[in-house]
């Protein structure tokens, strides 16, 4: 392989930008492994588009119909054209890519396959993935008008970024459903990649999530293979390491991460170290107040016990105290299904419910929740289990 051996993050930032510029023009087949979509969803893809796609996986099935999808690296426009068919005319497509000629191969065939599908709803937008708030179109305008020529000049280009991005955001807060990426993230430096999913995190609605599809290594990359331009531009020596990239996830505020998928098989193997495809899902919406409200949850197994990003344990059986918040996340996605919430016979309103300590887990008495006088008792309604209808 034909490596060059400059070690500074501008040769590494401009390997990655010329060498996804050519692959615009020309077709590269060593960038990032091939990928299976489904076929009903290309045939509106225009070909140059469908030979010019540089992915790893497919986080399109963790998207729904109606939702507004950003996707970070968009490149040629592949997985936008599918997320569009996916959210449908009632749903909403973003594409965020800082390459000019990668941008200009997606925006070109907007309206063919707009045509084609009956409805236009994708925007394609120039930018860094790691700095969702500036427009890079919109910095371009201001730049004709006041061009930087001398460091006065670049100081005022810093303020006017601040103002940009705070005024007039490519990508407001809290305005869309999910996030999606197909083996971007790894072309991203190390420096810039806390930034890259604290914005993922930023835009994202409450109760939204974020399905990346991405290179990971089992091992550490060692420096001499991170400062190779040639491999990092090849989704190679910047991929970070498995559980590292869980972790980044988690220390952005996400939560419910979970790998989706995981090749088996490496993609490469480079001097020892094996690099593979997985997609990552995670979720918004932990964040809140903790409240008492008697609630309780009761985790059905198949482990003895677990415990969350939070810390709180679980004991299989047991009836758990949980705040409001944590109740109520329980029920939803990727949870649903792994507990019975159990709610107080008599409901205690948000305005009267007093602090709950979520810094420790406790059992909850089942007198918390029915009531200390509660004194009911039943008859048998019909037949709980037998088959000839015998009261078991």
């Amino acid at each position: 392989m034909n490596t060059r051996t400059d070690t500074t993050d501008h040769s590494v930032e401009e390997t990655v930008y010329q060498r996804y510029a050519g692959a615009a023009v020309h077709v590269e087949q060593a960038l990032c492994c091939p990928v299976e979509y489904s076929a009903d969803f290309l045939s509106v893809v225009p070909k140059e588009i469908l030979e010019r796609d540089y992915g790893c996986g497919d986080p399109t099935p963790f998207v729904k119909e109606g939702e507004t999808v950003i996707d970070l690296g968009s490149g040629g426009g592949k997985l936008c054209y599918i997320l569009a068919q996916v959210v449908g005319k009632r749903g909403r497509v973003i594409g965020v890519d800082c390459n000019r000629e990668m941008l200009a191969l997606a925006r070109r065939h907007q309206q063919a396959v707009a045509e084609r599908l009956g409805f236009s709803n994708v925007d394609f937008r120039y930018g860094l993935i790691q700095d969702l708030r500036l427009d890079l179109d919109l910095l371009g305008r201001e730049l004709e008008q006041h061009p930087v020529r001398d460091p006065a000049g670049w100081l005022a280009l810093r303020h006017l970024e601040e103002r940009l991005g705070r005024e007039q955001p490519m990508v407001d807060d809290e305005s869309v459903d999910c996030v999606v990426s197909n083996c971007v993230l790894n072309l991203v430096r190390p420096q810039d990649r806390r930034q890259l999913f604290s914005e993922a995190f930023r835009v994202l609605r409450r109760g939204g999530r974020a399905a990346i599809s991405d290179i990971v290594a089992d091992e550490d990359v060692p420096k001499h293979l991170q400062r190779d331009p040639t491999l990092w531009s090849g989704c190679i020596s910047g991929a970070f390491r498995e559980d590292r990239f869980l972790e980044a996830f988690e220390e952005a505020g996400f939560h419910g991460i979970s790998i989706a998928k995981r090749q088996r098989e490496p993609w490469q193997t480079v001097e020892g170290i094996e690099f593979r495809s997985i997609t990552v899902v995670a979720y918004k919406g932990k964040q809140g107040p903790c409240l008492e409200r008697n609630q309780a949850v009761i985790y059905r197994g198949p482990f003895k016990k677990v415990d969350d990003d939070d810390g709180h344990v679980y004991f299989r059986g047991a009836r758990m105290a949980v705040c409001d918040k944590t109740f109520q996340l329980l029920q939803r996605p990727p949870y649903a299904g792994l507990f019975d919430a159990i709610d107080p016979r008599e409901a205690i309103s948000v305005s009267d419910a007093a602090p709950f300590d979520c810094r420790r887990s406790k059992v909850r008495d089942p007198r918390e929740t029915k009531g200390a006088d509660y004194h009911a008792t039943t008859e048998s309604a019909g037949p709980c289990c037998a088959t000839d209808g015998a009261c078991c």
